[in-house]
């Protein structure tokens, strides 16, 4: 398994996509039923094959990713070649950017001298999706990159 097993949940929400999957491979619902029964370890092969598929489908479409902890924030576009990052980091122990006021505090004071910024940008190792996965496992969302978008307006702005 490349990625990560979707959860009942997902599967669930998935359902209708699952049968189609299994269609694919000449699959009907009563041999599925019997798969489960009498040899569980390929229908648990199955569902991994499966997850790989949703998995790829999404991160073949994911363009931005944000990742928010107390005092920082990493925000992330996703490029053809290579990812772009832009940190922000608030010095002041008192502000957790986790929270409403934390975030709210952060707009409020975004030019401040206590927040710093940081970009980077960085080669995809051997699979692209394999990074972006990575990513979204230590806790990243996937966005629509909005506040990227307005952070990195800022900061050409600032270096005009």
């Amino acid at each position: 398994m490349k990625y990560a097993r979707l959860t009942k949940e997902q599967l669930e929400e998935l359902h209708q996509e699952f049968i189609t999957f299994l269609a694919s491979q000449s699959i009907t619902a009563d041999e599925w039923e019997d798969i489960k029964k009498n040899t569980p370890n390929v229908a648990e092969d199955e569902i991994d094959v499966f997850s790989d598929l949703v998995w790829e489908g999404v991160l073949n479409k994911v363009a931005f990713l944000e990742h928010f902890s107390k005092d920082q924030i990493h925000l992330f576009r996703l490029g053809e070649d290579q990812m772009y990052m832009i940190a922000l980091k608030v010095n002041d122990p008192e502000i957790d950017l986790t929270t409403t006021s934390g975030y709210n505090w952060l707009r409020d004071n975004l030019m401040e001298d206590t927040v710093l910024f940081f970009n980077a940008k960085k080669a995809y190792n051997e699979d692209r999706n394999l990074d972006k996965f990575k990513l979204i496992q230590e806790g990243a969302q996937i966005t629509k990159g909005k506040l990227f978008d307005y952070i990195d307006g800022l900061i050409q702005l600032k270096k005009a």
